[in-house]
């Protein structure tokens, strides 16, 4: 048990010691405006590098993402089907696609896949 506790203990004391020497040599200590302004053939930008960003075109993104995922905890199920009683793989898959429709139906409901133009 001590030496767990010992051991862990020095874990943890060198993390933070390389955490506070990378903080420590890391900082820059001048901020300089030509270095972190936009760089364009030497001449100033016309325009502002920074364009809007469209929050709907986040959000279908995330959306995507997500339904992304969750079909890929989808596919096991049919590796899973040659193991299981089928009971209880029907139980468990309709269970989880009636979650899946109940989220789509509730970004539908809110509109959240509509596209605004």
């Amino acid at each position: 048990m001590f030496i767990m506790m010992l051991s862990a203990i020095v874990i943890i004391g060198i993390s933070l010691a390389m955490m506070m020497i990378s903080s420590i040599l890391s900082k820059k200590t001048l901020i300089d405006r030509e270095k972190s302004s936009p760089f364009e053939c030497g001449f100033d930008p016309k325009s502002s590098p920074r364009l809007p960003f469209s929050l709907q075109f986040f959000l279908i993104a995330m959306i995507f993402l997500i339904f992304d995922v969750e079909i890929t905890l989808l596919v096991p199920l049919v590796s899973i089907l040659k193991i299981s009683k089928i009971y209880w793989f029907w139980a468990v898959s309709t269970f989880f696609i009636i979650i899946l429709l109940m989220g789509l139906y509730h970004e539908w409901n809110q509109g959240a896949l509509e596209w605004a133009i």
